[in-house]
């Protein structure tokens, strides 16, 4: 008996300490990151859900259509260079003298022609004398035939140069149009980004079929954008005109002003259950962007809608069922509010009923032991 009282008693002091840490941790306060509901623009937004590429508008591979030994290669990589300035030569020795000798035959045809047109009209001129003078019977008919005969003939041999002169004129397009292939011109203003080849090496023109690095890449600074993928589901949503922000993990957290320029007018599918639609976003800040170089990473998020003055808190605060935990400052507690929710995107949400401007809420709201009635601490009120 003594042995079962023992027991007794032991069970329930145990029970006893239990309970009492039990209801010291439940009453110990957990401290808490508050922040202030506050009025302020709100957006709602549109991502890339892949990482996206900083482009240049005009970017040319150049590669000649000939294959050749180089002969000049005047630029180099990083160098500047204007419109119709030659980047690249094949060996085109064979070709300048085929473009000069076209040059020599089309200076002799138009001599001769010249020549042939003249004698043309000096006969016309004769044939109508003669004819005059056959119709007051001062000459016979034979002479008068034979005056309009060579009249008529020099205007054939006349009609034969003038198409000779026209035949030298093409043979002349010809060549220069072959000389042309041997030679890359820059097509725009702009900057040498890669050259493949050195002076003296033979080159090969490209395969078809069969992609291989340009022997000059050419690239426009002045004017950058940016393509981006963005969920199939979003796309609709996304019209060419809408106002965006791009950033670009070379910058940091640094953002550029920018419109959506263009939405592709079909779907990729590159990836299993991940189907995007590219979009294009240019730059419209005044900020400097010399310094930014194509191939950068970048991400755009644009703006669908957006309300000014609104009542916002951190999305980060919402519970699931979009409710908050509101702070009492009287007792140090905090109560499960449901709010009703406008705008939203993965910084702010709008907040249209449920809460008050100048309330403070839980935003971290990951911490063990919150629930509805929980004394907490104010650890630190986020701005």
């Amino acid at each position: 008996m003594s042995t079962f009282k023992t027991l007794v008693v032991v069970v329930l002091s145990a029970t006893v300490v239990v309970s009492a840490v039990y209801w010291a941790q439940r009453n110990k306060p957990i401290p808490v990151t508050l922040t202030t509901v506050e009025s302020g623009e709100i957006e709602r937004t549109v991502t890339n859900t892949r990482a996206g590429t900083l482009n240049a508008c005009r970017r040319a591979r150049l590669s000649p259509s000939l294959g050749g030994q180089i002969s000049s290669l005047p630029v180099k990589e990083g160098e500047k260079v204007k419109k119709g300035q030659v980047l690249f030569e094949i060996w085109n020795n064979d070709l300048l003298a085929q473009t000069q000798l076209a040059q020599s035959e089309f200076t002799a045809s138009k001599a001769l022609q010249q020549q042939a047109c003249i004698q043309f009209e000096l006969a016309e001129r004769e044939a109508t004398r003669m004819t005059k003078l056959l119709a007051r019977g001062l000459v016979s008919d034979e002479i008068a035939d034979k005056a309009v005969g060579q009249s008529q003939a020099s205007k054939a041999a006349c009609d034969a140069a003038i198409a000779t002169v026209s035949i030298s004129q093409a043979k002349i397009l010809v060549a220069r149009a072959a000389l042309e292939r041997s030679r890359l011109i820059a097509p725009f203003d702009g900057t040498i980004a890669e050259v493949n080849g050195e002076l003296g090496e033979y080159i090969t023109p490209s395969p078809v079929g069969i992609p291989t690095p340009p022997a000059v890449d050419i690239i426009d600074n002045s004017c950058l954008y940016v393509s981006a993928p963005i969920d199939e589901v979003d796309a609709p949503e996304i019209r060419a005109g809408m106002i965006a922000r791009i950033s670009l993990d070379a910058f940091g957290k640094q953002f550029f002003d920018g419109r959506v320029r263009r939405v592709a007018p079909y779907v990729l599918d590159k990836e299993k259950q991940a189907r995007t639609v590219d979009i294009e976003v240019d730059f419209i800040t005044d900020k400097d962007n010399s310094n930014m170089l194509p191939g950068y990473t970048a991400d755009v998020e644009v703006i669908i809608d957006s309300h000014s003055n609104s009542l916002r808190i951190p999305t980060e605060a919402l519970l699931e069922g979009n409710k908050v935990y509101l702070f009492d400052p009287d007792f140090d507690t905090i109560t499960e509010v449901e709010v009703t929710i406008g705008l939203s995107n993965w910084k702010h949400s709008e907040v249209l009923t449920g809460l008050e401007q100048g309330q403070q809420i839980v935003t971290s709201i990951d911490r063990d032991g919150l629930m509805d009635g929980a004394v907490v601490k104010t650890e630190k009120v986020l701005k």
